[in-house]
């Protein structure tokens, strides 16, 4: 089994209330193959919610809204739920949305809301790999 953004299968659960639909990813879904998840609803975030982006200084880890509100705790608390499916289903794969606190894989947004990206990994992606989960973004997947 295989988890999956619950934006890429055209559910409205982004920031903005919108979805990153992928009918590849979606295709996976509808054959039984994958099972979507949203970290940050699983954190208790609403949508649609303020833009967030990881911030890390000498070490330490947050997540703070485009508005300054911090929500490193959801976003922590999706990704345990998120890891918590994945076992329970035996996933041993991923494929996530880029770019995003949570799934963003390789690349993440630097934490200044400017559109800048930097190499990193989401929060739910970081607990992935390291409980042997292998992940791919949704740009990786559709070069595959």
């Amino acid at each position: 089994m295989i988890v999956v953004s619950s934006c890429l299968c055209g559910i409205n659960c982004k920031y903005s209330g919108e979805n990153n639909l992928n009918g590849n990813v979606l295709k996976l879904v509808n054959e039984g193959k994958a099972v979507p998840i949203c970290p940050e609803q699983l954190g208790g975030l609403k949508t649609p919610r303020n833009p967030a982006e990881i911030i890390e200084k000498n070490g330490e880890i947050k997540v703070m809204t485009e508005a300054g509100a911090d929500v490193t705790n959801e976003f922590l608390l999706g990704a345990k739920r998120s890891l918590e499916i994945a076992k329970v289903l035996g996933a041993k794969k991923a494929i996530l949305q880029r770019r995003s606190p949570s799934c963003g894989f390789g690349k993440i947004y630097d934490g200044t809301f400017s559109g800048k990206l930097i190499p990193g990994n989401g929060l739910t992606v970081r607990l992935f790999l390291e409980n042997g989960i292998e992940v791919i973004s949704d740009e990786e997947y559709d070069r595959d």
